[in-house]
């Protein structure tokens, strides 16, 4: 039996009180601050062999005083729940830069940076959580790369679990509170995520919540790999995660049917964090921060939301403005599990409180 990590309780209390507040956009932030290739590479990677510029992960190693400056603006902004500067931290992301061998220091770094500001800036009728990010990868499983060798496949599950698994290690060791898959567009990406999850919990003895995130890559409504919202949940259903949701591609006013269908069947909570509109012609993003709160503030006057952030373009002014927009409204009612739906398979891992 797995025991629950001491955060999660007070977790889940907190998610039963109020709405809460993911983040906004690290990488807009850090783009915003116009480094250099030298800024990039600190006083740590000067003889480097590669490039560095655009590696946003490896500064929180170079550069961790901007990294912690950037998380307690969003915290100050209302942010209850930090994610950890480590989209791209896994072994095959950080090949692009021929740093696959700083996969774990940059991971615990970041999970330490991020609790540090987090602690420093908890109350006690306000804790601040920090939640352990994984992304995609820049791989899919389920997909060929070559359009003229449909079974070709770049990586496979084995490979990705791996190096997810990795990554796990390294956050824990770092103190993070939650974990986060996010902008999933290949379902058996996720999957490969969450067995190096699991296989980390049972190894270190405790369960943290996961949280489970979704990308609708265009209007058409559905993943790159071709399921509905609806669809997406029930294949991760498994996992019993603590949210499930959408991040990224579109902005707010796109994303909300999307939203409103996934809180109509999901017997757990919904979470959201949408672009700050979709990009101009020159790949920016100009919503303002009160557009993108006024819609955010009708999801929450609808009953569609339990946690809710901002991905690309949003900064601490927008979440500032969705804090306010969402203060004293009720989080999101969680529907009864029906036992009918109860499919073989989906068991959830067997906890201890």
């Amino acid at each position: 039996m797995l025991k629950e990590s001491k955060s999660f309780t007070n977790l889940r209390l907190h998610s039963s009180q109020r709405i809460l507040m993911l983040d906004g956009a690290m990488g807009t932030m850090i783009q915003n601050e116009n480094l250099t290739e030298e800024d990039y590479r600190g006083n740590q990677f000067t003889q480097h062999s590669n490039d560095l510029k655009g590696n946003n992960d490896i500064l929180s190693i170079s550069q961790p005083d901007l990294i912690k400056k950037i998380h307690r603006q969003y915290l100050d902004s209302g942010a209850d729940i930090i994610l950890t500067n480590t989209f791209n931290a896994t072994s095959i992301s950080q090949a692009d830069y021929a740093t696959e061998d700083m996969v774990p220091q940059i991971n615990f770094e970041s999970a330490k940076i991020a609790k540090e500001v987090a602690l420093d800036c908890s109350e006690d009728n306000k804790p601040r959580f920090v939640a352990g990010s994984i992304g995609p990868t820049n791989k899919t499983t389920s997909i060929s790369p070559d359009v003229t060798d449909p079974g070709y496949r770049a990586i496979d599950f084995k490979e990705l679990r791996d190096s997810y698994k990795q990554q796990a290690l390294a956050l824990i060791n770092g103190g993070v509170d939650i974990f986060i898959l996010e902008t999933i567009f290949d379902t058996l990406n996720a999957k490969a995520g969450l067995s190096a999850l699991f296989e980390t919990f049972r190894e270190c003895g405790n369960i943290f919540p996961i949280m489970i995130s979704g990308t609708i890559t265009d209007l058409s409504g559905r993943t790159l790999t071709g399921q509905t919202p609806e669809a997406f949940f029930y294949s991760m259903r498994h996992a019993n995660p603590f949210s499930i949701g959408l991040n990224c591609a579109l902005g707010a006013a796109h994303m909300r049917p999307y939203i409103s269908e996934l809180s109509r069947g999901v017997d757990t909570r919904i979470c959201a964090y949408p672009n700050a509109g979709l990009p101009n012609e020159f790949g920016e993003y100009d919503e303002t921060a009160e557009t993108t709160a006024e819609h955010i503030g009708e999801w929450a006057d609808s009953g569609l939301l339990n946690i809710v952030g901002g991905c690309c373009g949003t900064t601490p002014e927008h979440m500032l403005a969705i804090s306010e927009a969402i203060i004293g409204k009720p989080p999101r009612k969680i529907p009864s599990f029906d036992p009918k739906l109860k499919l073989s398979g989906l068991e959830p891992l067997a906890i201890e409180a």
